[in-house]
């Protein structure tokens, strides 16, 4: 029987992927799970969605069904570039997650604390403005024209049971 070292040539490189395995991988100051697809490990990313990342994946070349540990850091530099700086690869409109920004006018993709730092910006201009907007989210009330009769009820939860003697 000659095939006992091709086996142990496929232990060896089994071995040396698992060498090579990375557990958690930090994309865009986020960590990602390793052992996930690398398409549905990018969705913990804030202002990622599996839209936005399937394009990221393409213009980088990395396939979408790779295990996320299992990419080198070279790959890792591409993913990063493709979500940071889409306007570089020609990236739609439509998938953009700030079109005409509020001061420049320019249409760009925030991530994680950019984003979160913009939107509550965005909140405190309303409310200092004194827009529809900006009042509903100021007391608390709908601010996209849903009914509010019977939903979004302010007490909702915080009525009080019976109270027993001590």
């Amino acid at each position: 029987m000659h095939i006992g070292w091709f086996t142990q040539i496929e232990d060896f490189q089994r071995i040396i992927k698992m060498a090579e395995f990375r557990h958690i991988v930090r994309i865009a100051d986020t960590d990602l799970k390793g052992e996930k697809t690398i398409l549905y490990a990018m969705k913990k990313i804030k202002g990622v969605d599996v839209m936005y990342a399937n394009m990221a994946l393409s213009v980088a070349g990395v396939d979408k069904t790779r295990k996320t540990g299992e990419l080198m850091d070279s790959e890792i530099k591409k993913i990063e570039d493709a979500l940071k700086n889409p306007d570089k690869y020609n990236v739609p409109n439509w998938l953009i997650n700030r079109r005409k920004d509020y001061e420049t006018g320019d249409d760009k993709h925030l991530l994680g604390a950019d984003l979160d730092f913009e939107k509550d910006s965005d909140l405190k201009r309303m409310k200092k403005n004194k827009s529809y907007k900006g009042l509903r989210h100021q007391w608390g009330l709908t601010v996209r024209g849903q009914r509010t009769k019977s939903n979004f009820r302010k007490n909702k939860g915080k009525g009080l049971g019976v109270k027993r003697k001590k």
